[in-house]
């Protein structure tokens, strides 16, 4: 008897592969090899995040996301660029960073062939194609296509400017208007034109003499 169950047990030979299980998102479907990623996956959904951040309390879904966080508190940066040595927090911006070195853009518009250094920012470039706009103002409920802009616009209603010339203290509501404002201080016009030198601050400034004057 104990020769036949033996002989009924499955057996793997040396070098064969067993078939792996595959762990499927009740919501949206998404396959995942490991449980415990489809159990992280699974917090995009409940939006649950059970990993808190002593110092700001700020919480995250993942172990691996609150890890990350705290650099910016500690400001660790263990990830160093082999090319011109900046560091990074994690693995991953330094590897965004890397492309900028190599001119790699591997994430590409399947509409117009336009190619990106970062997924994100093709996610956030298909929505010119497909007119998406996820994220909508909670004062009067006007949606925008990319979360910065919205973020831009919110300041209208709060009238918060975060950003600040150090020179005469002026502050703005956007981080590019502020860079605009500095060439004032500096005397920076990088915009020039071709036919006659005439060299500008502002990109608007340039264009307007290139219609008029040639």
């Amino acid at each position: 008897m104990d020769e036949q169950i033996r002989k009924e047990e499955p057996t793997f030979r040396k070098g064969s592969k067993r078939k792996r299980t595959q762990h499927e998102c009740d919501v949206c479907e998404k396959v995942f090899r490991y449980p415990s990623k489809l159990v992280s996956h699974m917090r995009t959904h409940t939006n649950e995040r059970p990993y808190e951040c002593d110092v700001c309390e700020k919480r995250f879904t993942t172990s691996g996301n609150l890890t990350n966080h705290m650099r910016t508190h500690t400001n660790e940066r263990p990830y160093e660029c082999d090319v011109c040595e900046k560091r990074f927090t994690t693995s991953g911006n330094l590897t965004n960073h890397m492309r900028f070195h190599t001119n790699e853009k591997p994430f590409e518009c399947d509409v117009c062939d336009e190619a990106f250094r970062q997924l994100g920012h093709l996610q956030s470039h298909m929505r010119i194609h497909t007119n998406e706009k996820p994220y909508e103002c909670d004062f009067c409920e006007r949606h925008f296509s990319q979360l910065g802009t919205l973020q831009n616009h919110v300041r209208i209603h709060t009238n918060e400017k975060p950003y600040e010339c150090e020179v005469c203290e002026r502050c703005f509501r956007e981080s590019s208007t502020l860079k605009v404002h500095m060439r004032i201080h500096t005397n920076e016009k990088p915009y020039e034109c071709e036919a006659c030198e005439m060299k500008f601050r502002q990109s608007s400034n340039f264009r307007r003499h290139m219609r008029t004057q040639h």
